[in-house]
């Protein structure tokens, strides 16, 4: 892999002096509106109380985290104005009302949102989530993998970092598996599904920075014989990984990083294990922040001292180290592009 001067100092603006990736998740839709809309008994959680939970979230949280990912309709417009510039900006791109078809999901762009608006607005990264399943139907597949690299491309061009979120899902066909629209983790999932995904994607084509993945094994079911599993998911991946929670418990995320920084990991991005017991309090404010600047930061001050201590720098992978570029800028090649070309 090569980096361009952008994506360059997009790694280093997401993960810090020392290059690990300490990133906590702001921009679900979903698990946020969905408890706050059923507690107000109303067919949609108003926007004013979606968007005031997220403020919380980054006026309580930036503080331990490398980097935020954030959302254009609640945590951007509303939390500007304390979001700390020193830190990095991942900004979503993938609409969370994904297509649900009996053969599968397909994902898309939110409204009017693009890999343009969100480079111009200053962020170093693009994040989409792409539900995939190795299984699912020929057509629904190559929908994924066309939008897949059409942001890959789109990063290309504005010179901004890409970050793949990948999550398998139950299939409506398959009676034989819960079925859940829900974004957690997919219970039952086979590892296979997750190994065969993140091969696809890894392909050059795609143009994929980073992998936000989930645990090759259920995150109940994880021993210390998973660490093999995990050592190949990285292998596979090829590139920066870093792990999601999926709305998993908190000692169950701490034992899915430990495993993962072993086998190669360069830290987390996560949000439910960090704050969604604050969550667990609303409409009663003070409660929220009284947890949120408490046992979720606590939790989070956890998980940050362990990626310190035993996550991969992301500049050490194999990528960059065999065959690699971390700085093509020292080339004629540069300044063709850069500075001649404007």
């Amino acid at each position: 892999m090569q980096l361009s001067p952008g994506k360059l100092m997009g790694m280093k603006r997401l993960s810090g002096c020392n290059g690990i990736f300490l990133m906590t998740a702001v921009d679900q839709r979903p698990p946020i509106k969905n408890p706050i809309r059923d507690h107000l008994n109303v067919s949609e959680a108003p926007w004013q109380e979606v968007a005031k939970f997220k403020r919380a979230l980054i006026d309580s949280l930036q503080e331990y985290s490398s980097a935020l990912l954030l959302d254009p309709h609640f945590a951007l417009p509303f939390s500007m104005d304390i979001f700390d510039p020193r830190k990095g900006l991942v900004v979503t791109l993938e609409d969370s009302a994904f297509i649900e078809t009996k053969n599968g999901r397909i994902s898309k762009n939110i409204d009017d949102w693009s890999v343009s608006k969100i480079k111009r607005m200053g962020a170093d990264a693009v994040k989409v989530l792409a539900w995939y399943r190795p299984d699912a139907d020929k057509e629904v597949l190559k929908q994924q993998k066309d939008y897949i690299q059409r942001v890959g491309e789109d990063c290309a061009k504005y010179d901004i970092l890409f970050l793949l979120e990948l999550l398998v899902y139950p299939l409506p066909k398959l009676t034989n598996e819960s079925q859940t629209t829900e974004y957690k983790e997919m219970k039952n999932k086979k590892t296979d599904h997750v190994f065969r995904s993140i091969e696809e994607f890894a392909k050059e084509k795609y143009r994929v920075d980073i992998f936000k993945l989930e645990s090759p094994v259920n995150a109940e079911l994880i021993d210390r014989d998973s660490l093999d599993t995990f050592k190949e998911m990285g292998r596979i991946a090829a590139r920066p990984w870093v792990m999601l929670s999926a709305g998993v418990s908190k000692a169950e995320f701490k034992n899915v990083l430990s495993l993962a920084f072993q086998a190669g990991c360069s830290g987390f991005l996560a949000g439910r294990a960090i704050w969604l017991e604050a969550l667990a309090n609303y409409p009663d404010w003070e409660k929220i922040n009284t947890v949120l600047r408490g046992s979720s930061a606590s939790y989070l001050s956890e998980i940050v001292s362990l990626a310190e201590q035993q996550a991969m720098p992301w500049y050490k992978h194999e990528c960059f180290s065999k065959g690699g570029n971390l700085f093509p800028y020292k080339t004629a090649k540069f300044r063709h592009l850069y500075m001649e070309n404007g």
